[in-house]
């Protein structure tokens, strides 16, 4: 058995930047046992997996360690393989994943990510994650991810967790940020409980960042950059229990995997 595979740097407008995800368009679902091996294989952050069901697509992440419940780059990235390799038609693709429904839409040279917003809650462990990210912690949320807001966007930069201590938190990862100095807000992700330390761009974090920063920032509209090495742009509207994530994507590989 022969599958076709793409590998597309998203949240990017150019080559080895932004966050890479390797996707996959399948006919039926593969063994999940299967799909997660084949995630293993290619050890991006994120591998895609879409079925087209009924109207719509289904669509399922695997890091190299697990299956997630959402993630922001690699549904850009599959967007811009159905719409640019297969030729997908109309404007927008509707997505279900085990997080609810998604959508995206072509805007321009960028692809549009309509995403649930979520908040999470304040949590007493400002010490206790401070100690293990190596910063003073202004403010800890906790949810489905931990939050944790420091001073300055230099101090996100300048942040060198603990990774062993940092898997032990609560929540799938943790979420550093603070205000920007060109940008509305900064960000980065560490997630070494399911075997990703450090993600270069994750859309799925600004379901939380938009609106945290929305509601102190007074503002809906948002620019935010997550600075990784690899770094990314994305541009962030809060619409009521919504968020629109915009940014580009570019395709730097295709392949077959040969099973």
């Amino acid at each position: 058995m022969q599958l076709e595979f793409h590998q597309i740097d998203a949240f990017t407008d150019r080559p080895f930047s932004g966050n890479p995800a390797v996707v996959y368009r399948l006919d039926a679902w593969l063994e999940d046992e299967l799909m997660q091996r084949i995630a293993a294989e290619h050890n991006q952050a994120e591998t895609a997996f879409t079925v087209r069901e009924g109207a719509g697509w289904r669509i399922r992440w695997f890091t190299p360690a697990c299956e997630v419940p959402l993630c922001g780059h690699a549904t850009l990235a599959t967007a811009h393989a159905l719409f640019q390799l297969y030729g997908e038609p109309g404007e927008r693709l509707e997505f279900s994943c085990m997080s609810g429904a998604l959508a995206v839409s072509r805007d321009g040279g960028r692809l549009v990510l309509d995403f649930p917003a979520i908040r999470l809650e304040p949590a007493q462990m400002a010490e206790q994650v401070g100690a293990i990210l190596g910063q003073r912690v202004l403010a800890v949320q906790v949810g489905k991810e931990l939050l944790a807001v420091l001073e300055s966007e230099q101090a996100v930069r300048e942040c060198k967790p603990d990774m062993t201590a940092l898997a032990q938190l609560p929540g799938l990862g943790v979420i550093v940020t603070a205000p920007g100095v060109q940008h509305d807000f900064v960000s980065r992700y560490f997630a070494p409980g399911i075997g990703i330390d450090e993600d270069p761009v994750t859309g799925s974090t600004h379901c939380i960042l938009a609106p945290y920063w929305a509601e102190r920032l007074d503002k809906t509209e948002l620019r935010a950059y997550q600075c990784s090495a690899r770094g990314g742009e994305l541009h962030c509207r809060l619409d009521g229990a919504r968020v629109k994530i915009a940014g580009q994507s570019v395709l730097v590989a295709s392949g077959k995997l040969y099973l």
